[in-house]
């Protein structure tokens, strides 16, 4: 048996908290409102003077007096693991884990039980961390962020890490933008908006819908993500569409289009069944919810059912991320974002 739980991530609501309509307490409101459980919080977007707050017994009396007020639950701590703040070194391996460790603690003093670190967190700061994972007992999910994928090479460098350490406190969240069926369609909107004709515009959805029919090549895993995401591309065809927009005239509209059609991927949902074990979390990723409740570009009741025939017990939260696609003709995250736990709910409960 499943326990699906909803969350919502508050990245979904940063066009009105940047803009001043809310505040924290006013995304964790709207968060109440929709109906979800579940929050997630990333701290360095919405704690000023971050981390210092967060060590203030009062900030956090506060924080927990909220989560009460509405019925929330901490369901993830999104970290950023900065490791460029200097222009002329990397950080050493020493000051990424005990940033690492920085969020885990943070984490745990606001009752976070995992912390999603992003792809680009080197392989040995995690396993360096794990020890201090285990002593605060919160675990580390990395997320599965379209074009990387469970089920390939770029995971299976994580399993064999897994499986060496016999670790309990390292997984993945999956990000649902692994699973559009098509390219969402407010991102084809904003081309349209930047002068995109609808030839080229149908040459590059034929081209993802092909790449969809014949199954993604899967990332491989690498240490330098730019040279691993250019052969991705170039394995799924983008050196022939852009040849094809190209020869049809396409203007920037048109190769903006082109290019960001590969911020989007296509995976078998059998991916979570098969990885159920270790997934802590999953950001439910959408871009546009319509009236009838239904998502364009995400297969979500595909994803859900895959995730309760494998017995998932976790949240599913959302994160909005069309708005950035919409901020020239405006933004409404409080909506899109009570359409799409609606839209759960019915996948979940149906």
């Amino acid at each position: 048996m499943s326990d699906i739980k909803r969350s919502i991530s508050l990245y979904s609501y940063q066009d009105e908290y940047y803009a001043g309509v809310l505040d924290l307490e006013g995304c964790l409101r709207e968060t109440a409102k929709t109906g979800a459980t579940g929050v997630e919080l990333l701290a360095e977007q919405m704690i000023r003077n971050f981390p210092n707050p967060i060590e203030d017994e009062a900030f956090r009396e506060n924080w927990f007096s909220m989560l009460k007020k509405y019925g929330l639950t901490p369901s993830c701590y999104d970290a950023f693991l900065e490791n460029r703040l200097f222009a002329n070194r990397t950080l050493s391996l020493t000051e990424q884990v005990n940033m690492m460790k920085r969020d885990l603690h943070c984490a745990k003093l606001l009752g976070f039980p995992v912390i999603r670190t992003l792809v680009s967190t080197p392989m040995d700061v995690i396993e360096g961390s794990l020890e201090y994972a285990e002593k605060v007992g919160v675990k580390i999910g990395i997320e599965v962020h379209a074009p990387f994928s469970l089920n390939s090479g770029w995971a299976d460098g994580y399993m064999e890490m897994i499986n060496r350490t016999g670790t309990k406190y390292f997984g993945f969240i999956p990000d649902m933008g692994i699973f559009c069926r098509n390219i969402p369609d407010v991102v084809a909107d904003k081309a349209r908006r930047m002068g995109a004709s609808e030839e080229c515009i149908k040459i590059v959805n034929d081209a993802y819908a092909k790449r969809v029919s014949n199954g993604f090549v899967k990332i491989k895993y690498d240490l330098d993500l730019g040279k691993a995401n250019m052969e991705y591309r170039m394995s799924n065809g983008m050196g022939e569409m852009m040849d094809a927009v190209k020869a049809a005239g396409g203007n920037e509209g048109d190769l903006w289009y082109a290019g960001t059609s590969f911020t989007y991927s296509w995976s078998e949902p059998q991916d979570l069944i098969d990885n159920i074990d270790y997934i802590f979390h999953t950001h439910a990723k959408f871009y546009n919810v319509h009236e009838d409740y239904k998502e364009t570009a995400v297969a979500i009741p595909e994803v859900v059912e895959a995730y309760k025939k494998a017995g998932y017990n976790g949240f599913l939260s959302s994160e909005y991320e069309g708005g950035e696609h919409l901020r020239d003709v405006g933004v409404d995250s409080i909506e899109q974002c009570r359409r799409h736990q609606e839209a759960l709910r019915r996948a979940i409960e149906g």
